[in-house]
């Protein structure tokens, strides 16, 4: 059977989230996640931050942090890169409580006109990896149901950005140059590794989903350019993480 015919509405899972996890009472219903220890990093050093909870992920446990900004209780954490391990990780946070997801995390663009550090929406993201089809029919892609609102939240902010649909794969050293100039013809500006599962998860769950990315490296060029991959300073890290929190206060 084919990775498109896994998903199963007929039974349920066999090992649900709530086994694994209890929910946390006053847990707040919006939380905001990052894939970036350094850009976290620059949350522990601001006020009204505390440790509410933690994920557990084998090797080690992931603190999930409070923060009231502005009014508002808002639940932070570090995820992991891929989209199976964001996923799972994804599930027992909404068995927590969280109902509102705001992630933000690096992407590579697939338009060489787009400059290093430029914001874009997802508007669907193409399903180059597995989890997804557990989540949802299949489809080439997910359809982003809030990009809409994020990119006027965005404008509302006076901070530019492109709404464009993203490639989603898990392998990251077989992006291939047919493989990357096929999605770009489909109407791709970007690559990265989680929207399509982590957008899966929310959907199946009734959770509501947001995403900004923004670019690093770009793979549209003779040679991979890394751009500013790896050497964001404290400036943007703060910028990014701001971004989402003000994000967070009006989802």
């Amino acid at each position: 059977m084919s990775i498109i015919h896994a998903f199963d509405i007929e039974t349920d899972e066999i090992i649900k989230p709530s086994y694994t996890v209890a929910k946390v009472d006053n847990f707040p219903q919006t939380v905001v996640v990052t894939f970036s220890r350094r850009i976290f990093d620059v949350l522990l050093k601001m006020d009204n931050v505390e440790q509410i909870s933690e994920l557990g992920c084998g090797f080690a446990t992931i603190p999930i942090y409070k923060i009231n900004y502005k009014g508002k209780d808002i639940a932070i954490y570090t995820t992991m890169l891929g989209g199976a391990a964001s996923a799972a990780l994804l599930e027992e946070v909404i068995a927590k409580g969280g109902r509102e997801f705001v992630f933000f995390g690096s992407c590579g663009t697939l338009d060489s006109e787009i400059s290093a550090g430029c914001l874009i929406v997802p508007t669907a993201a193409y399903r180059d990896e597995g989890t997804s089809y557990h989540y949802l029919a299949p489809s080439d892609f997910i359809e982003i149901t809030t990009a809409d609102k994020l990119a006027n939240i965005l404008s509302d902010m006076e901070l530019p950005c492109v709404k464009a649909k993203t490639w989603t794969t898990d392998a990251f050293y077989r992006e291939t140059r047919k493989n990357m100039m096929l999605r770009k013809e489909e109407g791709c500006l970007s690559v990265e590794m989680e929207c399509a599962s982590v957008s899966s998860v929310c959907q199946f769950r009734n959770v509501e989903f947001y995403q900004y990315l923004f670019t690093e490296d770009n793979l549209d060029s003779v040679r991979w350019e890394k751009r500013i991959m790896g050497n964001l300073t404290q400036s943007d890290r703060e910028k990014y993480l701001m971004i989402a929190l003000e994000i967070a206060i009006r989802v």
